[in-house]
C-alpha cells in the first residue's frame, strides 16, 4: 500500500460517536480487515486486552475473564493510580453470533447499559457498530462524561491491531 493510499485509509477510518436518544449511544467505525479478524479481537481475551483500555486513561487491565458464548459471562478488573481498590466490570453475554453480533449486559450497577456490537463485512472491510442502551437518561449522561470519551481511542487502538494482519 502506498503512503498516499495509507493516508486515504486513515482519513476514512474515523470513529463516530452519536447520541441517538436520551437512552442510546451509537459508535461506528470501519476497520480495514475482514470480519473474522475483527470479531476475533472482540472475542479472544488475549486480543481484547490489547486494545480495550484507552492508553491515555492511565488504567491497567489486571484480569480479563471472558466466556464468550450465549449465556456466558465476563469480568474485567482494572486498576487506576487514583483509586486504592481495583474496579470490576462484569455481566452476561445475552447473544453471541460468530462474526455477526455480540450482546452483553453491564451488571456492575443498576445503571448499566445493554451493549450490542454488530460486525458487517463490506468489500473486505468490517463496519463495527456498538450500540449501548441505558436504563435512564442520567446513566447515559454519566457515560458520555466518562467512559464514552475513550471510545474513539479504544477503536483506534483496535485498528492498530489489524495493520499487517489482513
Amino acid at each position: 500500500m502506498s503512503k498516499e493510499s495509507e493516508g486515504s485509509a486513515t482519513l476514512t477510518n474515523r470513529t463516530a460517536v452519536e447520541r441517538k436518544s436520551d437512552y442510546e449511544l451509537v459508535v461506528t467505525r470501519t476497520f480495514h480487515a475482514p470480519v473474522h479478524i475483527v470479531f476475533e479481537a472482540w472475542s479472544h481475551p488475549e486480543l481484547f486486552k490489547l486494545w480495550w483500555v484507552p492508553k491515555s486513561a492511565g488504567m491497567s487491565l489486571l484480569s480479563c475473564d471472558m466466556d464468550i458464548r450465549t449465556g456466558g459471562t465476563y469480568r474485567l478488573v482494572f486498576s487506576h493510580p487514583a483509586f486504592d481498590q481495583p474496579m470490576a466490570f462484569f455481566g452476561t453475554y445475552n447473544e453471541v453470533t460468530p462474526h455477526k453480533r455480540i450482546v452483553w449486559t453491564n451488571e456492575e450497577s443498576d445503571e448499566g447499559a445493554v451493549t450490542t456490537v454488530t460486525f458487517e463485512e463490506r468489500d473486505g472491510n468490517t463496519l463495527v457498530t456498538l450500540h449501548e442502551l441505558y436504563p435512564t437518561k442520567k446513566a447515559l449522561e454519566e457515560a458520555l462524561a466518562g467512559s464514552a470519551q475513550g471510545l474513539p481511542e479504544q477503536f483506534a487502538q483496535l485498528d492498530e491491531l489489524f495493520i499487517g494482519r489482513s
